[in-house]
């Protein structure tokens, strides 16, 4: 049963997600804003925190940078669930932090499904990274490929949302250059990334690792 910590600074909406989650067969802990996370991190290790964005005093992209600078939770998975709309700001400065970004409100399926689809990732990069250990490569490019297949999974989901956010497929709706330059930079990104982790996959999946 995988474990996962509820961080919001509402107790209205911390019960309303722990219970769903209940629901589902996961294991919970619940923390009433930043600094709780914090402090509960200290001595529990979850398998994925669901991390809400508005809290005060400490605000989640705040929480996030400390679970990420921190080495002994940094490899928490952390996916953000929140009202906010994403700006495509945080998306570049955050996106090589977070798992997913998800917003309320959100049914009990479509909760499960990102969970799932974070958690069911992160496995199957493992699964990869422990063979590619065992075939003997390089642990630069095994981390590379590890970074990269994460990277680019959560980029296109950020894409997505931020597609949606501000109605690219509406021509009505006028979009500032500003966003749509730093769109066009991300999906420039993307797709460099994607052709290197295609050269990364094809070292990998050779019969044998280079001498």
């Amino acid at each position: 049963m995988y474990t996962i910590l509820v961080v919001d600074d509402s107790p209205f909406i911390v019960d309303v997600f722990v219970t769903m989650l209940e629901r589902g067969g996961y294991r919970t802990v619940a923390a009433y804003g930043g600094e709780e996370c914090l402090e509960i991190l200290k001595t529990v290790t979850p398998d994925l925190i669901l991390l809400d964005i508005m809290m005060e005093p400490v605000d989640g992209w705040e929480t996030l940078e400390k679970i990420k600078e921190n080495p002994q939770t940094k490899e928490i998975p952390v996916l953000m669930l929140t009202a906010k709309q994403l700006s495509p700001s945080e998306a570049q400065e955050y996106g090589i932090y977070i798992e997913d970004y998800v917003l309320k409100p959100i049914t009990h399926r479509e909760l499960y499904d990102a969970i799932e689809h974070v958690l069911h990732r992160r496995q199957a990069i493992k699964s990869d990274m422990d063979i590619a250990r065992q075939s003997g490569f390089d642990p630069e490019i095994i981390s590379e490929y590890a970074r990269l297949s994460k990277t680019i999974d959560v980029n296109k989901r950020l894409m997505k949302i931020l597609e949606t956010t501000y109605n690219f497929d509406d021509s009505k709706v006028r979009v500032s250059e500003e966003i749509s330059s730093a769109i066009r930079n991300m999906e420039t990104n993307i797709k460099f990334q994607e052709n290197r982790l295609q050269q990364i996959k094809g070292e990998l999946t050779g019969a044998t690792a280079p001498k």
